[in-house]
């Protein structure tokens, strides 16, 4: 019942957002009808916006279904709840702003765009923020709580009642606590929290009292019949918290970077541990962008590649595409395509020229290398265009548009233990140092850091950020 309960009021409030997401349109729509000064005042007959507010209706419902902004609030503060509103509006509107393209939705106003993103977001804050609030001050009051029984009264029960005991607006209450030692029964635990029985007593306690959560703090090894007691929860529509006997307050002290979350290995349960990004919606939506638009500027760059290629081959002899060997994800190996800037012998040439490195680290780098095709290997390597073959890669599932740049395996080989973590996201054609002011002077390791930064802080808005950086970039001519 309180899952069908649950489910019912989730749908509500999705259908209620989506509500306020068209409302929002709607309003867009009428200020920039008549309410924008001139000469912003106004639209056009074409297109028809009905369509485009089916879209939004269909596009905003689907987004908000896989963005989890849904998870209940009590164990969520406001500014995460935010956080995940407006990254679900951002990727609804970059797949409106797709299927327009798709099917030619032509003269559609981008202040109209606009104006609605703002207020999408605003009033989608507002409504939420006020829900919260309301919810957190009912809960203060004693209201819409949740009554949880902790089965056990040692460690991980006392770890339970002090992670409850200051969030009152989480709405939770402790009902008590149960033991295997009879004699224990009527002792305090801690903060008022009592033994109210002992384990034989959990179906008695589950039909006479109150119970919304039923709380296991201790070794299910160590309680006889414990898959009985969960079966009988499952049975009377009690949710069931299981904290795991794992010592992981052991390990959060070393574990900086990690995030923890427990997934299904082949039918068994398990704790997974791991320091790259897990949010499944926003790396499909970035891996779905990378085909798109990967695809998209192949396309768009084919004339400028030929022009490339037809350069590279009347001023130097050889084949026009330089292939290498490059680590990708985790350290597997792919063939890398980049137009060739340097002379056929360049391989011959660089043993002579290790001794004039410019950098620290396992990279090789000197500003005026003998190597470079003159002239147009030199544009080609200021502007990043020697790059563009990499969109196959890209294609091909060996690469990202926005990633950590694919280290060659020498240089891997000389890694340090904690820069190898550089290689648990897919690489990518550009980075947070690719697009750094003065990049080729920072040292190796600040170089290492800043790819480490990109995966710890990964988001899709990161992600745009740094195109749009790199376009400056390539405009400017600041690579080596």
């Amino acid at each position: 019942m309180l899952r069908e309960k649950s489910t019912f009021f989730t749908r509500a409030h999705r259908v209620l957002d989506v509500g306020v997401s068209a409302g929002a349109f709607i309003l867009a729509y009428l200020i920039k009808l008549y309410l924008l000064p001139d000469p912003f005042r106004g639209l056009t007959v074409t297109p028809n916006y009905y369509i485009v507010l089916l879209l939004i209706i269909i596009i905003w419902y689907i987004c908000f279904n896989f963005s989890g902004m849904y998870v209940s609030y009590r164990t969520r503060t406001v500014w995460a709840v935010l956080r995940d509103m407006v990254k679900a509006v951002f990727v609804a509107v970059l797949i409106l702003l797709f299927f327009i393209y798709v099917f030619k939705i032509s003269n559609v106003s981008r202040m109209l765009l606009a104006v609605f993103f703002l207020l999408n977001v605003g009033l989608l804050a507002a409504s939420k923020g006020i829900v919260y609030k309301t919810l957190e001050r009912i809960r203060k009051q004693g209201l819409n709580f949740r009554s949880v029984l902790i089965v056990g009264s040692r460690g991980a029960a006392k770890d339970v009642i002090d992670t409850i005991g200051p969030r009152l607006n989480a709405g939770f209450r402790i009902l008590g606590c149960l033991d295997s030692d009879r004699e224990l029964v009527g002792s305090s635990v801690k903060n008022g929290v009592k033994v109210i029985g002992t384990f034989e007593n959990i179906e008695a306690l589950l039909s006479k009292e109150v119970v919304d959560e039923l709380i296991f703090a201790r070794p299910l090894k160590e309680i006889e019949n414990a898959d009985q007691y969960i079966f009988l929860a499952e049975k009377m529509g009690v949710s069931v918290r299981i904290v795991p006997d794992w010592q992981i307050h052991n390990l959060i002290p070393v574990m900086k970077d990690t995030t923890m979350g427990f997934q299904d290995f082949l039918g068994i349960p398990t704790m997974s541990l791991t320091s790259v990004p897990q949010a499944e919606f926003p790396l499909f939506v970035k891996g779905t962008i990378d085909l798109i638009f990967g695809g998209l500027a192949l396309i768009v760059f084919s004339p400028v590649m030929a022009l490339i290629a037809l350069g590279i081959k009347m001023v130097s002899p050889g084949p026009v595409i330089f292939r290498q060997e490059r680590c990708g994800l985790n350290g597997r190996k792919f063939t890398l395509l980049k137009f060739r800037t340097m002379a056929p012998d360049a391989e011959a040439i660089f043993e002579k020229l290790k001794s004039q490195n410019e950098v620290d680290g396992p990279v090789f780098k000197i500003k005026k290398d003998p190597r470079i095709i003159p002239y147009i290997g030199t544009v080609l390597r200021k502007s990043g265009l020697d790059e563009l073959p990499q969109l196959i890669n890209v294609l091909r599932g060996e690469m990202s548009l926005v990633g950590p740049r694919p280290p060659i395996p020498g240089e891997v080989e000389k890694y340090e233990i904690w820069q190898r973590r550089r290689l648990s996201m897919k690489p990518g054609l550009t980075c947070l140092w690719q697009c750094t002011e003065r990049r080729n002077d920072i040292e190796f390791e600040e170089w290492m850091k800043l790819d480490l930064k990109y995966i710890d802080c990964w988001s899709l808005w990161l992600d745009l950020k740094i195109l749009f950086r790199t376009v400056s970039v390539v405009f400017w001519g600041q690579g080596r």
